[in-house]
Protein backbone atom coordinates (compact mmCIF):
# COMPACT_ATOMS: atom_id res chain seq x y z
CA UNK A 1 0.00 0.00 0.00
CA UNK A 2 2.75 2.44 -0.91
CA UNK A 3 4.54 3.94 -3.95
CA UNK A 4 4.36 6.98 -6.26
CA UNK A 5 1.55 7.64 -8.74
CA UNK A 6 2.11 9.14 -12.34
CA UNK A 7 -1.70 9.36 -11.86
CA UNK A 8 -0.61 12.27 -9.15
CA UNK A 9 0.62 14.66 -12.24
CA UNK A 10 -2.40 13.43 -14.28
CA UNK A 11 -4.76 14.56 -11.87
CA UNK A 12 -3.54 17.65 -10.77
CA UNK A 13 -2.66 19.15 -14.41
CA UNK A 14 -6.51 18.14 -15.28
CA UNK A 15 -7.35 19.83 -11.96
CA UNK A 16 -5.92 22.97 -13.57
CA UNK A 17 -7.38 22.83 -16.84
CA UNK A 18 -10.75 22.17 -14.87
CA UNK A 19 -10.87 25.60 -13.16
CA UNK A 20 -10.24 26.96 -16.63
CA UNK A 21 -14.17 26.40 -17.39
CA UNK A 22 -16.43 28.74 -17.33
CA UNK A 23 -18.93 26.28 -16.74
CA UNK A 24 -18.12 24.36 -13.99
CA UNK A 25 -20.77 24.83 -12.00
CA UNK A 26 -23.13 24.46 -14.18
CA UNK A 27 -22.17 20.94 -14.60
CA UNK A 28 -21.17 20.30 -10.74
CA UNK A 29 -25.54 21.55 -10.48
CA UNK A 30 -26.15 18.81 -13.50
CA UNK A 31 -24.56 15.96 -11.60
CA UNK A 32 -26.01 17.27 -8.01
CA UNK A 33 -29.75 17.43 -9.82
CA UNK A 34 -29.37 14.25 -11.53
CA UNK A 35 -28.10 12.26 -8.45
CA UNK A 36 -30.95 13.92 -6.46
CA UNK A 37 -33.47 12.75 -8.63
CA UNK A 38 -32.09 9.16 -8.68
CA UNK A 39 -32.67 8.84 -4.81
CA UNK A 40 -33.64 10.91 -1.70
CA UNK A 41 -32.83 14.43 -1.81
CA UNK A 42 -30.46 14.23 1.76
CA UNK A 43 -27.13 13.31 0.77
CA UNK A 44 -26.87 11.16 4.27
CA UNK A 45 -28.92 9.09 2.60
CA UNK A 46 -28.21 9.52 -1.39
CA UNK A 47 -24.72 8.26 -1.68
CA UNK A 48 -24.16 9.64 -5.40
CA UNK A 49 -25.66 13.20 -3.93
CA UNK A 50 -23.26 12.80 -1.65
CA UNK A 51 -19.63 12.65 -3.37
CA UNK A 52 -21.55 15.06 -5.89
CA UNK A 53 -22.24 17.54 -3.03
CA UNK A 54 -18.84 16.97 -2.29
CA UNK A 55 -17.29 17.73 -5.83
CA UNK A 56 -18.88 21.03 -5.18
CA UNK A 57 -17.45 21.63 -2.14
CA UNK A 58 -13.64 21.01 -3.13
CA UNK A 59 -14.60 23.02 -6.32
CA UNK A 60 -15.82 26.03 -3.87
CA UNK A 61 -18.99 25.86 -5.17
CA UNK A 62 -21.17 28.14 -2.91
CA UNK A 63 -23.51 26.42 -0.53
CA UNK A 64 -26.96 28.41 -2.38
CA UNK A 65 -25.74 27.03 -5.50
CA UNK A 66 -25.81 23.60 -4.34
CA UNK A 67 -28.98 23.54 -2.71
CA UNK A 68 -31.04 25.49 -5.86
CA UNK A 69 -29.91 22.37 -7.49
CA UNK A 70 -30.99 19.72 -4.89
CA UNK A 71 -34.67 22.14 -5.34
CA UNK A 72 -34.77 21.90 -8.76
CA UNK A 73 -34.48 17.85 -8.49
CA UNK A 74 -37.59 18.04 -5.95
CA UNK A 75 -39.41 20.85 -7.76
CA UNK A 76 -40.21 18.52 -10.16
CA UNK A 77 -37.77 19.90 -13.16
CA UNK A 78 -38.66 18.39 -16.45
CA UNK A 79 -34.86 18.13 -17.86
CA UNK A 80 -34.63 14.35 -17.94
CA UNK A 81 -30.39 13.91 -18.57
CA UNK A 82 -29.19 10.66 -18.81
CA UNK A 83 -25.68 8.96 -18.62
CA UNK A 84 -23.94 8.38 -21.90
CA UNK A 85 -19.93 6.83 -21.54
CA UNK A 86 -18.05 7.53 -24.72
CA UNK A 87 -14.75 5.79 -25.61
CA UNK A 88 -11.75 6.62 -28.10
CA UNK A 89 -8.74 6.77 -29.12
CA UNK A 90 -6.61 10.54 -28.89
CA UNK A 91 -2.90 10.97 -30.59
CA UNK A 92 -0.09 8.68 -29.90
CA UNK A 93 -2.22 5.28 -29.29
CA UNK A 94 -3.58 7.46 -25.92
CA UNK A 95 -7.15 5.82 -24.37
CA UNK A 96 -9.79 8.23 -23.67
CA UNK A 97 -13.02 7.88 -21.44
CA UNK A 98 -15.46 10.66 -22.01
CA UNK A 99 -17.85 10.62 -19.30
CA UNK A 100 -21.25 12.79 -20.20
CA UNK A 101 -25.18 13.98 -18.51
CA UNK A 102 -27.14 14.32 -21.63
CA UNK A 103 -30.66 15.64 -22.60
CA UNK A 104 -30.01 15.21 -26.78
CA UNK A 105 -27.71 11.72 -27.08
CA UNK A 106 -27.38 13.38 -31.05
CA UNK A 107 -26.15 16.48 -30.58
CA UNK A 108 -23.64 15.20 -27.57
CA UNK A 109 -22.37 12.20 -29.83
CA UNK A 110 -21.72 14.39 -33.37
CA UNK A 111 -19.57 16.98 -30.63
CA UNK A 112 -17.68 14.53 -29.02
CA UNK A 113 -16.78 12.30 -32.48
CA UNK A 114 -16.08 15.86 -33.86
CA UNK A 115 -13.64 16.79 -30.89
CA UNK A 116 -11.85 13.39 -31.17
CA UNK A 117 -11.56 13.32 -34.95
CA UNK A 118 -10.51 16.94 -35.58
CA UNK A 119 -7.56 16.26 -32.67
CA UNK A 120 -5.87 13.11 -34.52
CA UNK A 121 -7.97 10.67 -32.63
CA UNK A 122 -10.95 9.11 -33.39
CA UNK A 123 -13.96 7.36 -31.55
CA UNK A 124 -14.47 3.76 -30.43
CA UNK A 125 -17.19 1.60 -29.57
CA UNK A 126 -18.42 0.34 -26.32
CA UNK A 127 -15.61 -1.68 -23.85
CA UNK A 128 -12.71 -0.58 -26.89
CA UNK A 129 -10.71 1.10 -24.01
CA UNK A 130 -12.02 0.47 -20.61
CA UNK A 131 -11.04 -2.45 -20.37
CA UNK A 132 -7.54 -0.26 -19.72
CA UNK A 133 -9.18 1.05 -16.71
CA UNK A 134 -9.87 0.28 -13.24
CA UNK A 135 -13.18 2.02 -12.40
CA UNK A 136 -11.88 3.19 -8.71
CA UNK A 137 -12.93 5.09 -5.51
CA UNK A 138 -10.04 8.05 -5.08
CA UNK A 139 -9.45 10.35 -2.02
CA UNK A 140 -7.53 12.86 -1.88
CA UNK A 141 -6.30 15.07 1.48
CA UNK A 142 -3.62 17.93 1.62
CA UNK A 143 0.14 16.82 2.51
CA UNK A 144 -0.89 19.25 5.63
CA UNK A 145 -3.25 16.16 7.27
CA UNK A 146 -0.33 14.31 8.41
CA UNK A 147 2.60 12.44 7.21
CA UNK A 148 2.70 8.86 5.22
CA UNK A 149 2.31 6.58 8.47
CA UNK A 150 -0.01 8.33 9.79
CA UNK A 151 -2.48 8.60 6.23
CA UNK A 152 -1.02 5.10 5.74
CA UNK A 153 -2.49 3.55 9.09
CA UNK A 154 -5.67 5.50 8.74
CA UNK A 155 -6.68 4.24 5.50
CA UNK A 156 -5.75 0.56 6.51
CA UNK A 157 -8.05 0.89 9.51
CA UNK A 158 -10.61 2.17 7.08
CA UNK A 159 -10.39 -0.69 4.48
CA UNK A 160 -8.42 1.50 1.58
CA UNK A 161 -6.99 -0.39 -1.09
CA UNK A 162 -3.71 1.42 -1.80
CA UNK A 163 -2.39 4.76 -0.49
CA UNK A 164 0.42 6.93 -2.77
CA UNK A 165 1.93 9.92 -0.93
CA UNK A 166 3.77 12.38 -1.80
CA UNK A 167 4.76 16.17 -1.69
CA UNK A 168 1.73 17.01 -2.73
CA UNK A 169 -0.27 15.13 -0.95
CA UNK A 170 -2.07 11.81 -0.59
CA UNK A 171 -4.34 9.76 -2.53
CA UNK A 172 -5.93 6.68 -0.79
CA UNK A 173 -7.38 4.33 -3.32
CA UNK A 174 -10.78 2.05 -3.05
CA UNK A 175 -12.68 -0.19 -4.50
CA UNK A 176 -15.90 1.22 -6.45
CA UNK A 177 -18.69 0.11 -4.31
CA UNK A 178 -16.51 0.80 -1.16
CA UNK A 179 -15.59 4.47 -1.48
CA UNK A 180 -18.56 5.96 0.43
CA UNK A 181 -17.91 3.83 3.22
CA UNK A 182 -14.16 4.33 3.28
CA UNK A 183 -14.34 8.54 2.82
CA UNK A 184 -16.99 8.45 5.92
CA UNK A 185 -14.43 6.42 7.81
CA UNK A 186 -11.71 8.72 7.14
CA UNK A 187 -12.96 11.53 8.07
CA UNK A 188 -13.63 10.44 11.71
CA UNK A 189 -9.92 10.33 11.88
CA UNK A 190 -8.20 12.84 8.99
CA UNK A 191 -11.30 15.83 9.07
CA UNK A 192 -12.77 16.23 5.68
CA UNK A 193 -11.00 15.48 1.90
CA UNK A 194 -9.84 17.44 -0.40
CA UNK A 195 -11.84 15.16 -2.50
CA UNK A 196 -13.96 12.20 -3.31
CA UNK A 197 -14.64 10.72 -6.31
CA UNK A 198 -14.34 7.62 -8.81
CA UNK A 199 -12.22 7.75 -11.50
CA UNK A 200 -10.48 5.54 -14.12
CA UNK A 201 -7.11 4.65 -13.25
CA UNK A 202 -5.44 4.02 -16.41
CA UNK A 203 -3.31 -0.01 -15.62
CA UNK A 204 -0.82 0.81 -17.94
CA UNK A 205 0.36 4.61 -18.98
CA UNK A 206 1.45 5.79 -22.44
CA UNK A 207 4.10 8.56 -22.21
CA UNK A 208 3.57 11.13 -24.89
CA UNK A 209 6.24 13.59 -26.77
CA UNK A 210 5.44 17.37 -27.09
CA UNK A 211 3.90 17.24 -30.39
CA UNK A 212 1.57 14.61 -29.19
CA UNK A 213 0.94 16.64 -25.79
CA UNK A 214 -0.14 19.54 -27.59
CA UNK A 215 -2.84 18.09 -29.82
CA UNK A 216 -3.88 15.55 -26.92
CA UNK A 217 -4.45 18.88 -24.43
CA UNK A 218 -6.60 20.61 -27.19
CA UNK A 219 -8.83 17.72 -27.45
CA UNK A 220 -9.11 17.52 -23.78
CA UNK A 221 -9.99 21.27 -23.45
CA UNK A 222 -12.24 21.13 -26.71
CA UNK A 223 -14.08 18.02 -24.42
CA UNK A 224 -13.95 19.94 -21.26
CA UNK A 225 -15.87 22.69 -22.79
CA UNK A 226 -18.51 20.70 -23.80
CA UNK A 227 -21.80 21.47 -21.83
CA UNK A 228 -22.83 18.01 -21.39
CA UNK A 229 -19.01 16.31 -20.83
CA UNK A 230 -18.79 15.71 -17.55
CA UNK A 231 -15.35 13.85 -16.81
CA UNK A 232 -12.33 13.39 -19.07
CA UNK A 233 -10.15 10.20 -18.33
CA UNK A 234 -6.74 9.28 -19.70
CA UNK A 235 -4.02 6.92 -19.71
CA UNK A 236 -0.92 9.52 -21.10
CA UNK A 237 1.49 10.75 -19.19
CA UNK A 238 3.00 14.27 -20.07
CA UNK A 239 6.82 14.37 -18.57
CA UNK A 240 7.34 17.70 -16.72
CA UNK A 241 9.78 18.80 -19.39
CA UNK A 242 7.01 18.56 -21.99
CA UNK A 243 4.54 20.43 -19.61
CA UNK A 244 6.86 22.93 -19.49
CA UNK A 245 8.03 23.84 -23.11
CA UNK A 246 3.70 23.81 -23.62
CA UNK A 247 3.11 26.40 -20.69
CA UNK A 248 6.08 28.17 -21.95
CA UNK A 249 4.54 28.71 -25.51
Amino acid sequence: MAGHSKFANIKHRKGAQDKKRSNLFSKLSREITVAAKMGMPDPDMNPRLRLAVNNARSQSMPKDNIQRAIDKASGGDEENFEEVTYEGYGPGGTAIIVETLTDNRNRTATAVRTAFSKHGGNLGTSGSVAHGFDHVGLITYPASVGDGDTVFEAALEAGAEDVESSEEGHEIWTAMEGLHEVSGALEKSLGEAESVKLVWKPQIEVTVDEKTASTLLKLIDTLDDDDDVQTVSGNYDVPDDVMEKLNAE
